[in-house]
C-alpha cells in the first residue's frame, strides 16, 4: 500500500502519486481492493531516484538516467558540477553584496536601496558611472570600505582609480587590512594599485604599512612605497630611493622624495653619502652616475658640497659638468 511505502520510504504519498504520474514510478500491481502495490523493486527504484534528486537533477533527468540503456552518467555529472558552481557564485555574489550592506549601518530601507544603486554603478561598465559613484561615496551615499577596496584593486581607468582612492582616503584607515592583503596578489597590477592605495591614506597604521612595503619581493611595490614614504619623513626609504634613482625608476619622483627627507639636517649627509657611495667609478654606467650628480643638487650639507666638488673634476665630462653647473647654483643660493 501506498501508505506504507510512504512509510518506509520517507517519501510522502503526495510525492509518491507525483512520481507515478510522472511515470518515474509504476507499482507492480494491485490488490484486490484496488490498492496500489509496490515491489522490492520498486520500492528501491524510489530510492534511487531520490538519491539522483539530491545531487540536484530535475525529475526529468531522474526518469533518463534510471531508463535510458545508453545513458552516461559523466556528461551530467559536469553538467551538474558547473550549475552548481555558478550557483555558489551567484550565492557568494549575493552574500558579499549583503555583507556590504550591513557593514553600512541603514537606518531604512531607503538607505539599502541607494547603497545597493551605489554598488551597482561602482560595477558599471561606463568609467564615467563609475568615477561618478566614487565622488558620491564621499559627498552622497557612503560606500562600504570592502566595496571601495576591491573597486580600486581592480580599476583600470586612471581617471576612475584616483577618484577611487580619494574615496578610500577619506573614509579612514578601515581599508588598511583588505589593502595589506591586496599587496599579497599573484598579480603585479592589484600589488601596486593597493600600494598606491595605501600612499594616500593619512595616518601612522598606513606608513607602517608602507614601511613594511619596503622589502616586499616586488621591485614596483618597494618603489611606491619609498615614494610615499619620502614626505612622511621616514628615513628607512632613502635606500630603495637611491636606487631608485641609479636604476632610471621613476627617479624624478625619487629625487623629488629624497629632497624633501632632506629637510631634516639629521639626513642629509646620510642622504648625500647614500648617493656618493653609488657614483663610485664603476658601480654604475655613466647615464646613472649623472643621474646620482643631478640628486645632490638638493641635497644640502657639507657632504653634498663636497662630493659635487669632488665631481666637478670627475673623469666623465658630463658628471663634471653637471657638478660644476650645480655647485654655481648652490653658490648663487
Amino acid at each position: 500500500m501506498i501508505g506504507d511505502v510512504a512509510r518506509r520510504s520517507g517519501v510522502s504519498a503526495r510525492m509518491l502519486r507525483h512520481y507515478e504520474s510522472l511515470g518515474l514510478v509504476r507499482p507492480t500491481g494491485r490488490t484486490a481492493a484496488g490498492y496500489r502495490e509496490y515491489s522490492g523493486e520498486d520500492i528501491r527504484r524510489i530510492f534511487h531516484i531520490e538519491s539522483l534528486r539530491s545531487l540536484g537533477l530535475s525529475l526529468r533527468e531522474v526518469g533518463s538516467a534510471l531508463d535510458d540503456p545508453g545513458f552516461t552518467p559523466s556528461g551530467l555529472v559536469d553538467d551538474l558540477i558547473r550549475r552548481t558552481r555558478e550557483r555558489i557564485a551567484r550565492e557568494t555574489e549575493l552574500l558579499t553584496r549583503l555583507r556590504r550592506i550591513g557593514a553600512a549601518e541603514p537606518a531604512g530601507w531607503e538607505d539599502v536601496l541607494q547603497i545597493v544603486a551605489l554598488l551597482q554603478a561602482l560595477g558599471a561598465e561606463s568609467a564615467a558611472k563609475r568615477q561618478r559613484a566614487a565622488l558620491s561615496s564621499v559627498e552622497e551615499v557612503p560606500a562600504p570600505v570592502e566595496a571601495l577596496v576591491e573597486a580600486v584593486l581592480s580599476e583600470t581607468d586612471p581617471n576612475v582609480a584616483g577618484a577611487l582612492r580619494w574615496a578610500l582616503a577619506r573614509s579612514g584607515d578601515d581599508g588598511l587590512p583588505l589593502l595589506a592583503e591586496g599587496l599579497g596578489s599573484p598579480v603585479a597590477e592589484v600589488r601596486k594599485r593597493a600600494v598606491q592605495s595605501i600612499a594616500e591614506i593619512p595616518g601612522e597604521e598606513a606608513t607602517a604599512l608602507l614601511r613594511s612595503a619596503l622589502t616586499h619581493p616586488d621591485i614596483a611595490v618597494r618603489g611606491w612605497a619609498a615614494l610615499a614614504l619620502g614626505p612622511r619623513g621616514v628615513a628607512d626609504a632613502v635606500p630603495t630611493l637611491v636606487d631608485m634613482v641609479a636604476e632610471e625608476a621613476n627617479d624624478a619622483d625619487a629625487a623629488d622624495a629624497l629632497s624633501a627627507l632632506a629637510g631634516d639636517p639629521a639626513l642629509a649627509d646620510r642622504i648625500a653619502t647614500g648617493l656618493v657611495e653609488r657614483l663610485a667609478p664603476g658601480v654604475v654606467d655613466s647615464s646613472a652616475r649623472r643621474r646620482l650628480t643631478q640628486a645632490l643638487a638638493d641635497i644640502p650639507g657639507t657632504t653634498a658640497s663636497r662630493a659635487l666638488a669632488e665631481l666637478s673634476h670627475d673623469e666623465d665630462h658630463a658628471v663634471a659638468l653637471t657638478a660644476t653647473y650645480i655647485l654655481k647654483l648652490r653658490d648663487v643660493g
